[in-house]
């Protein structure tokens, strides 16, 4: 079944489209990781601020292949750098994830002069979202 109306869109963006907390698992050489990030979803992926040398981001470099799981969803997805969090091409969406991410952007742990601080999008490929008794799957084109 591959239905994604726009009343799984709605439900996607109410549910993560603020800071939301969701674990990401991804596989690298060494095994399997998961954990838990601060994560938020606008046009079809999720967005997370991290550090470009954490195992995470090493195991996605091995294997972009991740999933995603939170508030009655599980999702697989690519994963990938856009680069330095402060970079021109990330301004806007920077400005966004600052005002979303605003309870905690600032309390030290995050040094956004270090070009190593980064944004990864996670772009979903395969989702099942649950909703008051309905179940939606897409699968991406």
């Amino acid at each position: 079944m591959n239905y994604w109306p726009q009343e799984a869109e709605t439900v996607m963006e109410q549910r993560f489209g603020k800071d939301t907390v969701v674990a990401l698992a991804t596989q690298g050489t060494n095994g399997p990781g998961v954990r838990y990030v601060n994560a938020y979803y606008q046009d079809g992926c999720f967005y997370v601020i991290t550090y470009g040398f954490s195992r995470k981001m090493d195991q996605i470099r091995q294997n972009p292949r991740v999933a995603l799981c939170g508030d009655w969803f599980t999702g697989e997805g690519i994963g990938e750098s856009m680069g330095w969090f402060c970079s021109q091409e990330n301004q806007e969406l920077a400005a966004t994830l600052r005002k979303v991410f605003s309870q905690w952007i600032h309390n030290g742990h995050n040094d956004f002069a270090d070009k190593n601080t980064i944004l990864l999008r996670v772009r979903q490929t395969h989702w099942v979202l649950l909703s008051h008794g309905r179940r939606f799957e897409k699968t991406a084109e």
